[in-house]
């Protein structure tokens, strides 16, 4: 029986490439893609999937959320997440949902057809990162804040603070009250569920903010 490959992207020209490069092995069937994460859902819910290529940019419910509900209940389903994000950070949160690996698009198709066999045989496959850059994409930013309920002026905040500036510099730069400052990072603290300012500066550091 052939193994059963879905690619959720949202880029159909990549599609296509993926689709092409894939079917060169005959062990593969691959089927209807999918390109957005809502259908994504759906669709395993539907058919039977052994091996999944997974995008984190994509509409409706992106990667990062698809991966967490996936995982909960498809523990069986190998996923490849793959992407254009060069992040560190987005790679330790893939692993730590439970993704079987984590690949660059710039990738070869030899390379990416031998991570696709040796995960398949339990072999995971975590590409090396370079740390080009330290900050979470706009994007993920934006699905950061949605995440921990989050407010623009809560995360400026605790980049600030990430900066060692007291709360009344920072009141100062942000035309507010040291107490209004004072009340954002007790309520930060609050959604993060942390106990003090060193806990938010690992907190953010492992979480691209800082």
């Amino acid at each position: 029986m052939p193994i059963r490959l879905l690619i959720a992207d949202d880029h159909q020209l990549l599609i296509d490439g993926l689709t092409a490069v894939l079917q060169e092995n005959p062990e593969w069937e691959i089927l209807e893609p999918v390109n957005n994460g809502r259908a994504l859902l759906s669709r395993l819910a539907e058919t039977p999937v052994d091996f999944l290529l997974l995008d984190l940019n994509m509409p409706q419910i992106d990667g990062i959320r698809a991966l967490e509900l996936i995982r909960k209940e498809y523990r069986h389903l190998k996923i490849l997440v793959l992407t254009n994000y060069n992040q560190p950070q987005l790679l330790a949160e893939v692993k730590k949902l439970g993704a079987d690996g984590y690949m660059l698009k710039n990738a070869t198709a030899a390379a990416l057809k031998s991570a696709i066999a040796g995960m398949l045989e339990g072999r995971p496959y975590f590409e090396e990162l370079l740390p080009a850059q330290t900050q979470l994409p706009p994007y993920f930013l934006d699905e950061f804040m949605k995440k921990y309920h989050l407010t623009k002026r809560e995360v400026e905040i605790i980049k600030m603070v990430g900066s060692e500036l007291t709360s009344k510099e920072i009141g100062d730069q942000l035309c507010i009250s040291e107490l209004t400052v004072n009340t954002h990072r007790k309520n930060i603290l609050r959604k993060l569920e942390l106990k003090n300012t060193t806990g938010l500066l690992n907190f953010a550091k492992q979480h691209g903010i800082l």
